[in-house]
């Protein structure tokens, strides 16, 4: 699993992308499948990116309110984007590969897969990806 961040062409909103490898990036994109998952532009490109380099030893560790005050950020764009998705529970690897063959409509939509279904996902060439926080059951509260 390869991880890209992104960005799209219309609002230069960066946003991470999750792919089996830069072939796999390449070829969905190729095809329009790699959209902005807040916008929906599908003028997309790879945004700059640091390596990932191990914290030394004798650094400070991250300062607990900018980690809240980012968590609640990315808990804010999940709320957004979830209030624009259809939930379609654990009808989701089948909702998906219906939208990505043109059987059913095209349209944002959150569910459950399990790691091999959203695996065998990705290995079809579906874009899928994970969201950070776990979201309740419509009808139930937690």
């Amino acid at each position: 699993m390869i991880v890209f961040d992104l960005k799209c062409g219309a609002q230069e909103h960066v946003f991470e992308g999750w792919f089996g490898s830069s072939e796999d990036y390449d070829s969905q994109r190729a095809r329009g499948l790699v959209t902005c998952p807040i916008c929906g532009d599908a003028e997309i490109g790879k945004a700059p990116m640091a390596p990932h380099v191990g914290a030394k030893g004798n650094q400070a560790p991250a300062d607990p309110a900018a980690v809240k005050k980012a968590l609640a950020e990315m808990a804010d764009l999940q709320q957004r984007m979830l209030e624009n998705s259809d939930f379609v529970g654990d009808r989701f690897p089948d909702e998906a590969r219906a939208i990505h063959l043109g059987e059913a409509e095209a349209r944002a939509i959150h569910g459950r897969a399990s790691r091999d279904e959203a695996k065998t996902l990705v290995d079809e060439g579906i874009p899928v990806a994970p969201l950070p926080f776990p979201v309740p059951e419509r009808g139930k509260k937690h």
